[in-house]
């Protein structure tokens, strides 16, 4: 059913087909409670939206149809496809090569560092999720800061800034601009195309670089930290700056040992003697061979197990078992082969994080993500013995260690929490490295048909998805869990509220009420107050809901006023991305919040100013394109 004939623009001017029905409270009041809802966090934003659904069918408002139309509808499509896209620059290195570049040219200048940074990220995020590059380069300001001798403050608001803006840049960056586009489909009216984004997104990111230039990292703290810098961050230095260095040892398996033909699993080493077993080495003259202990791995003669522990512990442990006790080695390419193999790196648990509240016991945590966890730092204090049992609160930070694939699939549970550190050493040992002109190829192409309209916009990027899985750009098991699922049924989910409230004559009200207000005012005049409105409401609600609820009202009041509802619609687009002045705004800067210690005001300060700027810039473009 086409929804565009249930509120026509003509119907916006007549007083008379605006006037309140009682069957409109339904759809408002499932708003009201929506959004207080995810307001609160006291349920998951992802199951709010099934009530929402399910609210809506039992009301009668919707029929079941309808009201599961948006888990079809091709938006959702597209966004569950970009996560892959997504997962696929991750897997190859292309983002990680993206942050070597940074590295290598942004020197010791905060000014030209700043500048590499925020381009860097908002190019990588015109291609996927802005809360994944904004997860991706967090370890990577950290460890620019760190070398340049920059207090990293001044740096990730910055990030977060420009990782909101790559939104701005293509129809694919995020999904408001999807969900908007469709709007416009939906009333058979043109759609945007995909770099129609691209004009506004480099105005605002460029504003956006001399604000922070000028003024805006000043805003945030002095140039030098106060407080004591973090150390270099590689697994070397991790496991110093943890104090394991000390508790780290080599046991070589005797002849003689009990321990032969024996499973970790059935020795129960850190239940029944207090050590972590991290990884099996089976010496040779070529070097040997290193693997992650597994439950089902099998002790053998000569094996070196890699163990930390309490020196008493270790000690008992290997007069016990016969075990040989060797000393590290010194040569530095035993240790980049060992590193090779086994990882480390530092977790942070997210505010919606399941985890809160359970310990490393009761989660099963070796288990389930077939990593160890081998201290955390709570408050700037460490916890490296009797901390299994320990609850754990939001802003923990776990020291995690394993092999490399299994400390990448963390990256899988974003909802959980974000790999905060991901050690230098990784560089080298990045999952499919050499597939990367691939994937640049796939997503070139997928881009070109897009650009040229030879196919529509999901069968490209499903094409396209599908074709980073078969070639392997993207593990075969692995396509699935890079999907954010939550935020696939969050979108499918509000997505009949929009309906809803166009098909009772809400969003009929709500745009006679600013036509009432605004209609024989300026068109820019309309688009600012668009701008603001929309952005208002990204203060409460996520952008996605925000863009489906706003776009179908400021599209129809263009048409009502004859104003270009392409310019409507990019004005809502854009200011959905605008989100800077709140780290609840949405999840880009809610993850930046934690690592660089900021206050709520330190988003107000900085934000505020950019929306405005944003604002200003969005109604030129539109006027300068849709408008003369």
């Amino acid at each position: 059913m086409d929804l565009s004939v249930l509120i026509r623009p003509s119907s916006l001017l007549n007083p008379a087909a605006s006037m309140p029905h009682p069957e409109m409270l339904i759809p408002l009041a499932t708003l009201a409670c929506a959004a207080t809802l995810m307001i609160t966090s006291r349920i998951r934003a992802d199951l709010v939206a099934v009530l929402v659904v399910l609210a809506l069918m039992l009301s009668g408002v919707l029929s079941p149809t309808e009201a599961l139309a948006g888990f079809s509808n091709p938006v959702v499509i597209i966004i569950a496809c970009m996560f892959v896209v997504s997962e696929a620059i991750i897997h190859t290195g292309i983002a990680q090569r993206m942050g070597d570049l940074v590295l290598a040219r942004g020197g010791t200048s905060e000014v030209r560092l700043l500048i590499m940074l925020m381009s860097a990220s908002c190019l990588l995020g015109s291609f996927m999720s802005s809360t994944a590059t904004a997860a991706i380069f967090i370890p990577i300001v950290l460890t620019v800061a760190e070398k340049a001798g920059i207090n990293h403050k001044r740096l990730l608001i910055p990030l977060a800034v420009a990782a909101l803006i790559s939104g701005m840049m293509t129809l694919v960056a995020t999904p408001p601009n999807i969900a908007v586009n469709n709007v416009l489909r939906e009333r058979g009216l043109e759609p945007l195309s995909f770099f129609s984004f691209t004009p506004f997104g480099l105005i605002c990111l460029a504003l956006a670089i001399g604000f922070m230039v000028l003024c805006g990292r000043h805003l945030l703290a002095p140039q030098k930290p106060r407080e004591e810098r973090r150390p270099e961050r590689s697994i070397q230095d991790l496991i110093y700056r943890y104090g394991l260095d000390q508790r780290l040892a080599l046991l070589q398996i005797s002849g003689t040992s009990e321990l032969i033909d024996r499973s970790v699993a059935r020795m129960q080493l850190a239940a029944r003697h207090h050590l972590h077993l991290i990884a099996l080495h089976t010496p040779s003259h070529g070097g040997g061979s290193t693997v992650p202990a597994r439950p089902e791995s099998v002790f053998e003669e000569g094996h070196i197990l890699v163990v930390i522990g309490a020196v008493e512990d270790i000690e008992r442990f290997r007069g016990n078992f016969s075990l040989i006790k060797r000393e590290p080695p010194s040569d530095p390419a035993l240790k980049r082969h060992f590193f090779q193999v086994i990882g480390a790196g530092e977790v942070m648990l997210t505010p919606d994080s399941s985890l809160i509240g359970k310990s490393i016991r009761e989660i099963g945590f070796h288990t389930q993500f077939h990593c160890l966890a081998l201290a955390i730092r709570r408050k700037g204090e460490t916890m490296t013995t009797d901390f299994a049992d320990e609850p754990l609160l939001f802003g923990d930070v776990l020291l995690i260690c394993g092999a490399w694939e299994d400390i990448l699939r963390l990256r899988q549970h974003r909802d959980q929490y974000i790999l905060l550190t991901l050690p230098q050493d990784f560089r080298e040992v990045v999952p499919a490295r050499g597939r990367a002109p691939l994937a640049l190829a796939i997503i070139a192409a997928m881009v070109g048909l897009i650009v040229c309209n030879t196919l529509p916009t999901v069968t490209a990027i499903l094409g396209a998805t599908v074709a980073l899985i078969l070639t392997r750009c993207v593990k075969p098991d692995a396509w699935f869990k890079a999907v954010d699922w939550p935020t696939i049924i969050l979108v499918a989910g509000i997505l009949p509220l929009a309906t809803a409230l166009q098909k009772t004559g809400v969003s009929t009200v709500v745009s006679h009420a600013l036509l009432t207000e605004f209609g024989h005012s300026d068109p820019l005049l309309v688009l600012a107050v668009l701008f603001l409105v929309t952005a208002g409401i990204g203060l409460f609600l996520s952008n996605t809901p925000t863009a489906l609820l706003a776009a179908p009202m400021a599209i129809d009041i263009g048409q009502a006023m004859g104003v270009s509802p392409q310019a409507c619609a990019m004005t809502v687009a854009i200011a959905c991305s605008a989100a800077f002045v709140s780290p609840l705004g949405s999840p880009v800067t809610m993850i930046v919040r934690e690592p660089g210690g900021y206050r709520l005001m330190d988003f107000a300060r900085v934000g505020a100013p950019l929306v405005l700027l944003c604002m200003v810039a969005t109604v030129c473009m539109a006027w300068l394109m849709y408008l003369r």
